[in-house]
């Protein structure tokens, strides 16, 4: 983090019409003397569900009004830190929360059949670090990041664990190997990532951006191993420390994902 204070708010329009909506701010005391200190947010609307019980009409079941929709949301403290001009480590505690709604369970007694409302709300701490190491040839940098790791929870009999993720990767600017040819305000990143899922095949991320003037970003990417998609675009303003930015991937059968960001640096 290169300034005091740096500010982002984001939106994912995902599939079905489930919206992701986050934010984070970071905190960059005495020029990162005391490191970087970050907190950040998210919430998930999943739509608009149509409740129905178990009823004794021709239809064998009657709508249900008023039922409180799925929810699901995260709140996180951050902290990181370069321990050397080269090398950097941080790490999140977040609280993470969903609820599935309600549900009427048929229960079965003398020959009756009653319908026991149950609830399904959970939460749980989980945690995500990661570390960074900048080679000292051009801009080529070394990552590592764990995400969502926790301890196992359940709804109901089985249990299970967050999504967790670990990811290496690596970055450098391609421009700086023609220093003489490309002016020093244009860059070309590329980013190559592995990631190894808890619950999901491996796959391979590869991006690439493109910064013009440090002021027009233009990204494309590309992830291995998805059925369902793989490539995506998208393109950045900056300007007077605001940076827009917009990307979209086609989502095959399903409806395509649009994400849209604005971060404010002072």
């Amino acid at each position: 983090l290169d300034h005091f204070l740096d500010i982002s708010l984001n939106q994912v329009n995902w599939i079905a019409d489930i919206k992701y909506i986050s934010g984070s701010m970071a905190i960059n005391f005495a020029n990162r003397k005391y490191g970087v200190f970050g907190l950040s947010f998210l919430t998930v609307d999943y739509g608009k569900f149509l409740w129905t019980k178990v009823a004794n009409n021709s239809q064998g079941f009657e709508d249900i009004e008023g039922w409180p929709q799925p929810s699901a949301y995260m709140v996180g403290l951050g902290y990181g830190k370069e321990l050397t001009d080269r090398f950097a480590v941080g790490g999140q505690i977040k609280y993470a929360y969903q609820n599935l709604g309600h549900s009427y369970v048929p229960v079965y007694s003398k020959g009756d059949t009653l319908l026991n409302e149950k609830k399904y709300p959970l939460g749980t701490l989980a945690f995500d670090f990661g570390t960074q190491y900048k080679t000292g040839f051009k801009s080529l940098v070394f990552g590592m990041s764990v995400r969502n790791f926790s301890k196992e929870i359940k709804y109901e009999k089985e249990g299970f664990q967050l999504p967790m993720t670990f990811k290496m990767g690596i970055s450098v600017n391609l421009f700086e190997f023609v220093p003489n040819v490309i002016p020093g305000s244009n860059s070309l990143l590329i980013t190559v990532d592995a990631a190894h899922p808890r619950s999901f095949p491996e796959y391979i991320e590869i991006g690439g951006e493109y910064t013009f003037m440090n002021m027009l970003i233009l990204r494309a990417g590309y992830a291995t191993s998805q059925d369902l998609y793989g490539f995506s675009a998208g393109f950045g303003i900056h300007k007077f420390g605001v940076t827009i930015d917009y990307s979209y991937t086609p989502f095959n059968v399903f409806k395509n994902i649009n994400r849209f960001s604005v971060r404010f640096s002072l």
